[in-house]
């Protein structure tokens, strides 16, 4: 099974190299991958979020969400699956970025991207406006697809990193919903 799903992710990278690579893209893709480079991107707007009052519920569940992802996805699945990257071993591919040095499985970045786009989108209270939260998906989904132009990243990793991401960040807003409603009650009773 794991040999066909090689297989498949290497068809996907291929397809995308041979009929997709141009100099503009070559130029675009590695800038657009960089906002989320150790969660750049989404730190700075977990922390721009943290201070207003009035959106300090959306800064805190995505810096929930962030700190998840570190612990979920970068410190036990990316060394339990210990999962080399597709430019391993292929002296044919150039890459357009520094090669990263840990395992692939799954995509921080994508996962990262995912989990705070969800983290505020599934917060029930005080969640980002539609626009702005649809900026977010299309962000973490042209970060996603970065990995695979620059061929950092196998489709499932990415895939992954979606899936892991989304449920983290649809986690990390109902802990916080939950968390919010029992702060509220026991305030409520205090009064």
């Amino acid at each position: 099974m794991t040999d066909i799903i090689t297989e498949i992710d290497f068809s996907i990278l291929d397809f995308i190299r041979e009929n997709l690579a141009c100099p503009a893209l070559d130029s675009v893709m590695p800038l657009i991958t960089a906002l989320a480079n150790y969660g750049t991107l989404w730190i700075a707007l977990a922390i721009a979020l943290l201070i207003p009052k009035k959106t300090r519920p959306m800064g805190m569940v995505m810096a929930a969400a962030l700190i998840m992802c570190v612990i979920v996805g970068n410190l036990l699945l990316k060394n339990l699956f210990a999962r080399e990257r597709p430019f391993a071993g292929n002296e044919d591919i150039w890459l357009l970025i520094k090669a990263p040095l840990d395992y692939s499985f799954p995509s921080g970045h994508t996962m990262s991207s995912f989990a705070s786009a969800s983290s505020v989108t599934f917060l029930p209270k005080g969640r980002f406006p539609g626009k702005a939260a649809a900026a977010m998906w299309v962000t973490a989904a042209l970060i996603g697809f970065s990995r695979l132009y620059l061929y950092v990243h196998f489709p499932s990793d990415v895939l992954g990193g979606l899936i892991i991401g989304v449920l983290i960040g649809f986690g990390a807003a109902k802990l916080f919903s939950r968390f919010d409603k029992l702060i509220n009650g026991i305030a409520e009773k205090s009064e």
